[in-house]
């Protein structure tokens, strides 16, 4: 009769339990449309004695007991929690776990959710202590721009000095477990791919409802972070080639067979002579502009300079002869450094001297190209590579040639680079150590 009655009152905390689930959700759904599909791909499951909340792959593992006792004590936290699970899901955080230092990593994506979440402003949602998150949020805004995952984590990891502040903020941060790190990502249950489909379609749709988007500027600003093009320095650097011959074995056409038999036939005559030359995509002619402004100083443009003669060496981007200028520039041009070796570059990026560091205009560095193509000193140009803070006048008109400009780090109040340009964020590569 016990065993009944406790099986009972079991059955009735778990029936309770999923009827605040429910209640979760439909708050939900009414409150944010672009969350629809997310909400209903996310699952609760009941696992009794686990003792809280655990999230992997699309899951929530829940003791029924802990999640009713939760509930009364803060009526808001089961719809909280649901809504901060919807979060990582969209911003991916699980597929990126394997890769990063777990403890960082998991924080990190807390406060970038909670802080998504109090933006919100749900009443529904609120938490006893969220006037405590939303200072700590204030303080670590000062320091991280923009607000994502993707930056907390390298502040956490690169600044040793948060360490005092992490348990604390784990403990006002957490409300679950990230069971992320057990498993392999393949085997998550729903691919990349769809997921970042759904993120795109998020974007779409509050940029459809610019009242959601306004409303949602944390929410806005990660969704598109997460959507847009990230293109590699490395590949768009073998976009700078062009077609030349070099004097080689070209190993594609040369029959070595035939050659190796007129050789033992008829002594030293071949039967066939190897051809002389082969046609290869190697970087012969472009231009390296270096923004010498007050906030490009000599370290990090070295840094930049390093990084793209280590890609063309390992990549046999050089001809024996290159044409390539590296011209510095702030509001007017200061040095053209004419390169016409792989030697040459090595010891500019080495003994080098920048000049300027006044204001930035990017406009002087095209005209002056423009002259040296008139002039003839370019057979043919492929591109230009300006690396630059971003804050300057672009050109109006658009060049004869392909046009780069690599950006130290991310930053939403620079000027938008024209349509014609790619862009290209190093941050994460010049950090490289």
């Amino acid at each position: 009769m016990e065993e009944q009655i406790s099986k009972d009152k079991l059955n009735q905390v778990l029936s309770m339990s999923e009827e605040i689930i429910s209640l979760a959700r439909d708050i939900l759904t009414v409150r944010f449309r672009f969350f629809d599909v997310p909400l209903y791909m996310i699952s609760f499951v009941p696992k009794e004695k686990c003792g809280g909340f655990f999230s992997c792959n699309q899951q929530v593992l829940y003791d029924p007991k802990i999640l009713l006792k939760s509930y009364m004590k803060e009526p808001g936290l089961v719809t909280r929690l649901y809504l901060h699970e919807v979060l990582h899901m969209i911003f991916m955080h699980e597929f990126n776990a394997l890769k990063l230092e777990k403890r960082y990593w998991d924080l990190a994506t807390d406060i970038a959710v909670e802080n998504i979440i109090l933006e919100f402003d749900i009443p529904e949602a609120k938490l006893s202590d969220d006037t405590k998150r939303k200072q700590i949020i204030d303080g670590l805004s000062k320091k991280v721009e923009p607000f994502t995952a993707e930056k907390l984590y390298k502040e956490f990891l690169n600044d040793s000095s948060w360490g005092k502040c992490l348990e604390e903020y784990e403990e006002i941060f957490s409300l679950d477990v990230h069971k992320w790190y057990e498993k392999d990502e393949a085997t998550s249950y729903i691919r990349k791919e769809d997921m970042e489909k759904l993120a795109r379609r998020i974007k779409t749709e509050l940029e459809a409802f610019s009242k959601d988007k306004n409303n949602s500027v944390s929410l806005y600003q990660n969704i598109k972070e997460l959507t847009k093009e990230h293109y590699d320095y490395r590949e768009i650097l073998k976009a700078f080639t062009v077609q030349g011959e070099e004097v080689t074995v070209n190993d594609d056409e040369f029959d070595y067979i035939y050659y190796t038999y007129g050789l033992d036939t008829y002594g030293d005559m071949p039967l066939v002579e190897p051809l002389e030359y082969r046609e290869v995509n190697k970087i012969k002619e472009f231009v390296i502009a270096i923004d010498t402004s007050a906030s490009c100083r000599g370290e990090i443009v070295k840094k930049f300079l390093e990084k793209t003669y280590n890609i063309l060496l390992e990549t046999e981007s050089f001809f024996s002869k290159v044409n390539l200028h590296i011209v510095q520039c702030d509001a007017q041009l200061r040095r053209d450094t004419h390169i016409s070796s792989a030697l040459e570059f090595e010891e500019f990026v080495r003994t080098g001297k920048l000049e300027g560091f006044g204001g930035t205009d990017f406009r002087p560095v095209f005209e002056y190209v423009d002259e040296l193509i008139e002039k003839g000193e370019f057979e043919n140009l492929k591109g230009l590579i300006y690396f630059t803070d971003g804050y300057g006048v672009y050109p109006e008109r658009m060049p004869s040639y392909d046009v780069m400009f690599a950006f130290l780090n991310e930053d939403n109040h620079r000027e938008k680079v024209p349509g014609w340009a790619m862009e290209v964020i190093l941050e994460d590569e010049l950090n490289e150590h």
